[in-house]
């Protein structure tokens, strides 16, 4: 039980204390969305797989996707931009066409090119 009252997942400079609802980039807390703080927690517990939609709104928000549900993509989307707004140099969520969604801190191709090339 003590263990998870202090579960924290890390992830580069990304810090996620679910039994706290907060997740935070650098000392700086995100300002996030219930929907939003479920979808990346759900996508850190399982960082390095790649999840589907369906299963990622199954474990995030206890409930299935309907027919024609794009909620996760737009989700996604906005954690993608908060994530990027705090910390521009990283990038946490891919997409795997045809598959969903991993979870993984990995620094911005666009900036690694951007400091060889000057």
């Amino acid at each position: 039980m003590e263990a998870a009252l202090s579960e924290i997942l890390s992830e580069g400079p990304l810090e996620i204390r679910p039994t706290q609802h907060v997740a935070i980039v650098n000392g700086r807390t995100l300002n996030l969305t219930r929907h939003e703080l479920g979808l990346l927690v759900a996508l850190a517990r399982r960082s390095g797989a790649v999840i589907g939609r369906e299963e990622l709104a199954e474990q995030a928000w206890s409930r299935p996707l309907g027919a024609g549900d794009r909620s996760v993509d737009v989700y996604v989307r906005r954690l993608r931009q908060k994530l990027a707004d705090a910390e521009p140099g990283w990038e946490f969520i891919h997409t795997h066409f045809a598959f969903g969604y991993r979870f993984g801190a990995e620094r911005s191709q666009l900036l690694h090119i951007q400091s060889t090339s000057q």
